[in-house]
């Protein structure tokens, strides 16, 4: 989840679909602006890919992530 500053919530959107790792991108009338699923094998490629590819897009504010697993 992320905030972006008004008005580039589509740019951002954009710009996440085409990160390897993220699924799915919703813009959402929230608390928070967008919504990335996205999925890594491990931890370091889920911190690689939030800090150094989605919080470097220089609209994003702010991200808080939400880490879930699958069980079966």
């Amino acid at each position: 989840m992320m905030n972006v500053n008004a008005g580039t919530d589509k740019d951002v959107a954009s710009r996440l679909r085409a990160l390897k790792g993220v699924k799915e991108v919703y813009e959402v009338y929230a608390v928070y602006d967008i919504v990335a699923i996205v999925e890594a094998e491990t931890m370091v490629e889920l911190n690689d890919l939030v800090n150094s590819e989605v919080r470097k897009i220089e609209s994003v504010t702010s991200t808080n992530t939400i880490i879930a697993e699958k069980y079966p």
